[in-house]
């Protein structure tokens, strides 16, 4: 799909000048026809395109990630059918910086929602849901061979968050479900992710807690292989292009998190951590 010149072309991280940001754009550019491909006919490439390059001016650190990373996360989240750092939630593209390579490379991360998604595409699954709860709601649920969940939100003061849930059913009436503290949470993420101190894990931990459970409880649903396959990219940093980018060699660890100064852009330090996206 990506021709040699823009594979040998993307080998050098780009720097944060207008003609780093222009080669970015370019190399978008180039990549409209595999776009256009790559994408459902729900989503017109010219939307995605747009999408993207917002994603490059909103996010700087993008702009400095290494070309192949990049357009491997873009092409990800195309042949996912994911609108990448939307209100949406459906995915996002993030600067991680490798240390071993001494650069910054470009992550693709499902949201919540994008696991949602990927689930009722399957088929198999008539309800999905992930919520919050809160101290002052009525919550009780019980494991065993008689499972039972109740979640009544309280009307107005809620208090702090205490529980994060996710249930799915099955279109022959199966169901499963599962519960996790908000300690428990944050332990799994400190662990486990390298953005919990400057990432998604502090922008949007409400998002990213759902995200947790949804990802433990699905795995008991019947779901078919594309959801495995689409679930296998989440934390993915590609650095091949294909017209099937499941079937490239992709890095999950290795890749330290990046803190970033607020008043500049610049990158303080790369923080060392595990694997982000679990």
């Amino acid at each position: 799909m990506a021709n040699t010149a823009i594979q040998n072309a993307a080998t050098k991280p780009s720097t944060r000048t207008e003609a780093g940001r222009a080669t970015m754009q370019a190399y978008i550019k180039r990549m409209e026809g595999e776009i256009k491909k790559a994408l459902p006919s729900v989503l017109t490439p010219e939307r995605f395109t747009r999408i993207v390059l917002s994603a490059l001016s909103t996010n700087p650190k993008l702009q400095e990630t290494t070309p192949e990373s990049f357009l491997g996360a873009m092409m990800t989240a195309a042949q996912l059918g994911m609108e990448p750092n939307t209100p949406l939630g459906q995915a996002y593209l993030l600067p991680y910086y490798n240390s071993k390579k001494r650069c910054l490379e470009c992550q693709f991360q499902l949201g919540y929602k994008g696991l949602i998604d990927l689930a009722y595409r399957s088929g198999e699954v008539s309800t999905i849901q992930a919520h919050v709860v809160y101290e002052h709601d009525k919550f009780s649920y019980a494991y065993g061979l008689e499972p039972q969940l109740e979640h009544v939100p309280a009307m107005g003061d809620r208090g702090s968050p205490t529980h994060v849930y996710a249930v799915f059913r099955t279109k022959d009436g199966g169901y499963s479900f599962g519960v996790m503290s908000i300690d428990d949470v944050r332990r799994h993420a400190q662990r486990y992710s390298k953005s919990f101190e400057n990432g998604p894990w502090q922008t949007n931990f409400e998002e990213m807690a759902k995200k947790t459970v949804l990802k433990r409880v699905l795995k008991y649903a019947p779901l078919k292989s594309d959801f495995v396959r689409g679930v296998s990219q989440d934390g993915a940093i590609h650095t091949e292009l294909s017209d099937d980018m499941f079937s490239t060699p992709a890095a999950y660890i290795d890749v330290d998190a990046v803190e970033v100064d607020e008043s500049t852009g610049e990158v303080i330090e790369a923080v060392e951590s595990s694997d982000a996206s679990k």
